[in-house]
């Protein structure tokens, strides 16, 4: 399975000739680390040092061990230790560019590639983190020409596709991101389940929730408890109208993540569209027992509302202004309850209340039209 940023090749230093104890070690090392036996590889670049205290090869080797164990700091000590010796050491300068994108410090990052494509300007492994760093840096246009170049030397290349799709979804060009993660899923048979999961959120984006369904049911066909699966295919059904099926998946959620406050609160939402009031309230409530949460109150005051119950659903309404009134849909629903209760002069106010913030709404303009 492919994945964009963590699972790219890395070069392995190219290694000495002879079977001199120096050779040995070395060959002995990079073995280990290629098959992942770090302790081991650690014991034969330890030798190597204690030999030949400035050996490259045992440097870049301890640097990419020390990479591997996620410890990036001391990475980068190995191999800005090789290139004060040989500052054009490709696997050195490789190696540190990654640890420095291990730390989050992207612009040191790009600055070590551009140096390594100084000498190797159509290295595709490293043009494509190039590309996925300009994204972390927001660099929309230095990021999308690096992804296009490497297409345009290998059309099909998967970390390309796969980080463009992200740089498009981040910019919100969902349909660009669709475009570019359906062509890898059609190439590559043995695409990621996060490249199934963000098809599924294109669609989701999109509102073609009849098109996400699938995608999501695919991952959940290999991995039953996937969240971002369970999540997307229960978002994809209450986009639907499904509540019942999108109630399903919440519940699934909610058997080994039963405290997440956002889940419980989509839970309620559907089983208020199921006219189950009672379980909403205790899922809303459940929700809010955690930890105070804008869409459980919403929704308590909406379940007031379909009860019946105007004036509490009005009083729950009002205190949500106080920490959010820029937000249409409570002016939106409190106008309905006071004509609910025949108010017609209160509804009215209350949507120029909103109107009077300056913000434009397609729904209340033409809400306040129909009521004049």
């Amino acid at each position: 399975m492919i994945d964009a940023e963590f699972e790219q090749p890395h070069p392995i230093q190219e290694l000495p000739d002879g079977n001199d104890p120096v050779s040995e070690l070395s060959k002995e090392g990079y073995a280990a680390l290629k098959e992942g036996h770090l302790n081991e590889a650690e014991d034969c670049f330890t030798q190597l040092i204690a030999l030949e205290p400035k050996n490259n090869y045992a440097l870049v080797g301890l640097g990419d061990l020390c990479r591997k164990r996620a410890d990036f700091e001391k990475a980068t000590a190995y191999y800005q230790e090789c290139l004060r010796q040989n500052a054009t050491n490709n696997y050195a300068l490789f190696g540190l560019a990654d640890a420095y994108k291990g730390l989050g410090l992207f612009h040191k990052a790009l600055d070590i590639w551009e140096k390594y494509l100084e000498q190797d300007g159509q290295n595709l492994t490293v043009l494509t983190r190039v590309a996925d760093a300009f994204r972390k840096v927001r660099n929309f246009g230095g990021s999308k020409a690096t992804y296009q170049k490497v297409l345009a030397i290998e059309p099909e290349n998967a970390y390309a596709l796969i980080g463009l799709g992200h740089l498009y979804y981040d910019f919100k060009d969902y349909r660009e991101a669709l475009r570019c993660w359906e062509k890898m899923e059609k190439l590559h048979t043995d695409a990621d389940i996060r490249v199934l999961t963000s098809l599924g959120n294109c669609h989701r984006k999109l509102k073609t929730y009849e098109l996400g369904v699938p995608y999501f049911q695919r991952v959940l066909l290999q991995h039953p408890d996937n969240f971002y699966a369970l999540f997307g295919l229960a978002d994809c059904f209450r986009g639907l109208g499904r509540s019942e099926e999108s109630l399903a998946h919440w519940n699934r959620i909610l058997e080994f993540d039963p405290h997440n406050k956002v889940i419980l609160t989509r839970a309620g939402d559907a089983l208020r569209a199921l006219e189950r009031y009672a379980d909403a309230e205790a899922s809303y409530q459940a929700a809010l027992d955690i930890e105070y949460d804008q869409y459980a109150i919403l929704g308590l005051a909406l379940v007031r509302k379909a009860q019946g119950h105007y004036d509490q659903a009005l009083h729950t309404l009002t205190g949500m202004l106080r920490n959010d009134s820029s937000n249409p849909r409570i002016y939106q629903e409190m106008a309905e309850c006071h004509l609910a209760l025949g108010h017609r002069n209160e509804a009215m106010a209350v949507l120029q209340q909103f109107q009077r913030r300056g913000i434009r709404n397609p729904y209340i303009t033409e809400m306040l039209a129909r009521l004049r």
